[in-house]
């Protein structure tokens, strides 16, 4: 599991997911509207907003909620027009930071983004500049429990599955993003349910981080992921687990 995938782990565990749902529901009904807007509100013709449905389903998002964001985006119902831009810098340690933003007024988002970076010892860089080191995967998290890792192995590939992995009481999953709808069918088919399923970006290296500059960077990451236009962050940092543990109970 990547040092990110570990620290949003451990604070979903220790509650913090719960304590921001209401600032989770506003950024994946965003999510949704966005997607309804570009490729239609039928999630059956619509991969995308197929896997924002299934994202704010597995928040337990209200079905109406989940019916008027679609509506706002076919222009069913009056919404606002979001763009969506990508921020990309380095923060504490040199690790490398992706920000993936839908707002309704791209300079204000850069200028606020660009705050936080600043205030906590991290730097902006141009377009391109780190976007190199991560390569875009399908991402499905599975319970130990749920499936051997023989059985998972064997159906996974089978549907296009690049990688399984195993973690401490879960595996992962990695795929193409073109084969990601694919392999989610295959374990649907079999009533495999996951604790995760989603489009990321994957690191293709990692930055071993420590001591103070471990703080600092995770403050840096919860201050971007707090902020109402961001919808991801990604970055490539490596933690050890018993420093991840020990900072989530200080941030």
């Amino acid at each position: 599991m990547s040092g990110h995938s570990k620290w949003a782990s451990i604070k979903h565990k220790k509650g913090a997911a719960d304590a921001k749902r209401g600032r989770l529901f506003t950024k994946l009904i965003r999510e949704i509207t966005v997607a309804a807007k570009s490729g239609g509100g039928n999630s059956d013709t619509n991969p995308s907003l197929r896997t924002a449905v299934s994202r704010a389903q597995a928040a337990n998002m209200p079905k109406d909620n989940i019916e008027k964001a679609i509506k706002k985006g076919t222009g069913e119902l009056p919404g606002v027009n979001y763009e969506s831009c990508v921020f990309e810098g380095y923060g504490p340690g040199g690790v490398a930071i992706i920000v993936d933003v839908l707002t309704d007024n791209k300079n204000r988002a850069s200028a606020e983004i660009r705050n936080i970076f600043t205030k906590r010892g991290a730097n902006m860089a141009g377009a391109g500049s780190v976007a190199w080191i991560f390569t875009s995967k399908g991402y499905i998290l599975i319970d130990k429990e749920v499936i051997s890792e023989e059985e998972l192995f064997s159906l996974c590939i089978d549907a296009g599955a690049e990688d399984i992995k195993a973690a401490d009481k879960s595996f992962e999953v990695y795929c193409d993003p073109k084969d990601f709808e694919k392999v989610k069918a295959a374990l649907e088919a079999k009533k495999i349910t996951w604790e995760e399923a989603d489009l990321t970006k994957v690191p293709n290296s990692t930055v071993r981080v420590g001591g103070p500059e471990a703080k600092q960077l995770l403050s840096l990451v919860e201050s971007l992921e707090d902020h109402d236009d961001v919808q991801k962050v990604y970055a490539n940092f490596d933690i050890p687990d018993d420093v991840l543990e020990k900072i989530a109970q200080e941030i």
